[in-house]
């Protein structure tokens, strides 16, 4: 497939972070700015947050629990936020944020900060950022990545002229700059400590110059005269190592030993192993037109209402890119923010939200090709699992574990500040363990199920069936909890945030629930937990249809203070679960329809991540069209110059959240069927994606014409039967016996697979 859309380009330096270029190994990224006198290149390491863990669980909360839920049951949401906030809120009320490393500052002599033919590009496919321009007669180059492979940034810097590489290189941290060391003639180390009781962390740079000379003089690197240079820069913290500068200098010095062309190669066969498992072409009649345009115009075309398929399909890819980035085997999770962030407070603490955003990052991990991109998630889980006992004991007196609406580096699982319409929800361990289920479901990895997903599932279940409670009604509901970030008002005109049984919990639970009765059923373990687990189910409340047609987002049908919120939490049983379908549930999957028209009418979907939020709804319901113009709305109005999502301001989420939003308009693989381009707009008639991968162990590729699918592959892992349904009649054979029809069907075919074999389809007369 072509690559014409794997490219962002820009013809003029980056002039704010915004306009910047995120490289990554998903542990230590660089925005690169592309200056050509004075050149920034801002860094990060995913460890780096202000302070160290604490125990902030508050014993006064399981003394006042009674009276809390007394009061929301009588109607008195107000008193009750008020004692919840007295008795409930943690010791301190808020852990510390995530921060930046710092800068890399890259002075030039002989360079001009006006120059000729300049060009700035992020290769998605090769995983390296490239600037290119002329300075009086002399070309300059550099590229810039960062390795997983050899766990270092390399920034190698060449001139078409002998001899015209001079500058300096130094570290800085402002305003809290760290210790600068001078090691030997190339090398420098940048160190400190994040807070009192924070992470002690070292950056360590070294400069290979092929020509002149290098020395390192007061706080610096200089380079005199050099043909080319490469810069290797790594970064530790003691979250991981006891000794940071000892393993950053082994580190730079085994990549120098290591040379550039072969740190380059591997780097490359590393990135692209991930990266190349995906490909989306999208038929584009004014590709020659808009693919040499750079990024930026392209952009600012489709902000003044024009059409480009070639810059949709780019987003959906660089998605992908973000992800591998910034979560790889062994590195934290990708925060509110991946892991770019220039700030030392920035917005939010750049934590991880886990009331959507932190599940919104890996909702493209499985279908996209990227599961080993979702471990990061499943390392964080095991932490939170193992502090959220903690908490459940102190806080509700509960088994098992919880963790509320964020969390830091240290898996914190206490309430999270005093804002009520967030903090108060104890759901959020629930929905992570979810994760780890879907992550079972498209791998069928037996082995991952036992050691990993069952024990977390097992350990949220736990909680619930214990915190649940009884409604006047005879009903198990949740109390306190809240609708994330969401106020209703009630009958006798008091209002409120903090609620007996918001919908998203019970739709949340009965998920959770329900996944725990299959596993223990596959595994052939704990009857009688599963018992009980089948006995509260039948206590959940149904998701219920209210007043306006719309599903309910509390268990009652109280009055929407803002009825065109950001968070659309009712519809969790839509999207990212199975509890609404198009065909199943039919009057629950038009009252969700009635619930999006109406958010969408008062002003929903004016985040990023909420738009692509939308998306995935509409997608669900099969609707390709809606989902397209929201996606094209995403685009138009929630992205920042480099394509980073803006909420606002910038969140990453949205990326990830575009990304998985495009693949579920594509191949859906819920409800025991796959669904082959289930939500195609008229505006992508034709066009062909290959490797995406389905629940059940399925890969495919599909390719389609006209509005209509063409053709279609599915390999299967695993083995098992396939069931797939499409919009016209399909006939499934063997690849490898391509004589032989192994079933035809009008929409709906079934067939059995084998494990390592692939199976066309195709469409009938």
């Amino acid at each position: 497939m072509s690559q014409m859309n794997e490219k962002l380009t820009y013809m003029k330096p980056a002039r704010s972070w915004v306009e910047g270029l995120p490289i990554g190994n998903g542990r230590l990224g660089g925005m690169i700015f592309g200056r050509a006198a004075e050149e920034r290149i801002q860094l990060n390491e995913d460890s780096v947050w202000y302070g160290g863990p604490k125990q902030r669980d508050n014993p006064e909360a399981i003394r006042h629990l009674g009276d809390i839920r007394r009061l929301l049951f009588e109607g008195k949401p107000k008193e009750a936020e008020r004692l919840a906030r007295i008795t409930m809120s943690s010791m301190p009320h808020h852990f510390a944020p995530y921060q930046t490393l710092g800068d890399l500052s890259l002075f030039f002599e002989g360079v001009e900060k006006d120059v000729q033919d300049y060009k700035r590009e992020l290769d998605l496919a090769s995983g390296t950022a490239v600037v290119e321009f002329a300075s009086g007669a002399t070309e300059f180059r550099r590229v810039q990545f960062s390795s997983a492979v050899d766990q270092v940034i390399v920034i190698r810097l060449t001139a078409g002229a002998p001899g015209a590489l001079t500058f300096t290189a130094g570290l800085n941290r402002r305003p809290f700059d760290g210790e600068i060391s001078l090691i030997g003639t190339d090398t420098i180390a940048m160190g400190g400590q994040c807070g009192p009781d924070g992470v002690v962390y070292s950056v360590v740079l070294k400069a290979v110059a092929e020509g002149g000379s290098v020395r390192t003089i007061s706080s610096v690197v200089s380079v005199e005269g050099a043909d080319s240079v490469t810069l290797l820069l790594a970064a530790q913290t003691t979250f991981r190592c006891g000794d940071p500068r000892g393993v950053c200098l082994e580190q730079v010095e085994a990549a120098a030993r290591k040379g550039y062309d072969a740190l380059l190669r591997d780097h490359q066969d590393d990135h692209r192993s991930l990266f190349g498992r995906v490909a989306l072409e999208l038929d584009d009649a004014q590709s020659e037109e808009t693919a040499d345009l750079p990024t930026d115009e392209r952009l600012r075309r489709v902000r003044e209402g024009g059409r480009d398929i070639g810059l949709e399909s780019l987003f959906f890819q660089y998605g992908r890119y973000l992800l591998i980035a910034s979560s790889r085997p062994g590195s934290l999770p990708a925060n509110l923010q991946g892991i770019w962030n220039e700030s030392h407070t920035p917005p939010w603490e750049a934590d991880y939200h886990i009331n959507i955003n932190l599940q919104m990052n890996y909702w493209p991990a499985e279908v996209t090709g990227l599961a080993e991109c979702h471990e990061p998630l499943f390392d964080l889980l095991d932490r939170l699992r193992e502090n959220g006992r903690r908490t459940a004991q102190i806080v509700y007196g509960a088994e098992g574990f919880v963790a509320h609406h964020a969390t830091d580096l240290w898996a914190d699982t206490a309430i999270q500040g005093t804002y009520i319409p967030a903090v108060y929800w104890p759901t959020g361990g629930a929905w992570l363990a979810l994760h780890a289920w879907e992550h079972y479901r498209f791998g069928l990895s037996e082995s991952f199920l036992v050691e990993r997903a069952y024990p977390v599932m097992k350990d949220a279940a736990l909680f619930f069936l214990d915190f649940l409670i009884e409604d006047d009604q005879g009903r198990l509901v949740t109390a306190p909890s809240l609708s994330p970030e969401n106020k209703y008002r009630l009958p006798n005109g008091n209002t409120g945030c903090m609620c007996v049984g918001p919908s998203m919990d019970t739709q949340i639970v009965r998920a959770l629930f329900t996944g725990c009765v299959e596993a223990s059923v596959r595994l052939g373990v704990d009857e009688d937990f599963r018992m009980r687990l089948a006995e509260a189910l039948g206590k959940l409340p149904e998701p219920a249809i209210g007043r306006h047609g719309q599903i309910m987002e509390w268990a009652d049908d109280y009055e929407e203070v803002e009825p065109g919120h950001r968070h659309i939490s009712h519809l969790f049983a839509l999207h990212p679960g199975e509890q609404i379908t198009l065909r199943g549930t039919p009057e629950l999957a038009e009252a969700a329809r009635v619930t999006l028209d109406r958010r969408l009418k008062h002003g929903g979907g004016h985040t990023g991540w909420s738009r692509a939020w939308i998306i995935h709804f509409m997608a669900r319901l099969e609707d390709g069209d809606q989902a397209y113009d929201n996606y094209a709305a995403l685009l138009s109005h929630s992205v920042h110059p480099n394509l980073f999502g803006d909420h606002p301001p910038f969140q990453i989420d949205a990326n990830f959240g575009g990304t998985s939003a495009v693949a579920e308009m594509l191949l859906q693989s819920h409800g025991g069927e796959l669904r082959l381009l289930p939500a195609l707009p008229a505006a992508w008639p034709g066009g062909r994606v290959r490797g995406l991968r389905a629940r059940g162990g399925f890969e495919v590729d599909i390719e389609w014409s006209g509005g209509k699918l063409t053709r279609a592959v599915i390999r299967s892992k695993s083995g098992g039967v396939c069931v797939v349904r499409s919009d016209t009649r399909l006939v499934a054979m063997d690849a490898a016996q391509p004589s032989g029809v192994l079933a035809e069907g009008a929409t709906l075919v079934r067939f059995a697979t084998k494990a390592g074999h692939s199976y066309t389809l195709s469409c009938g007369e």
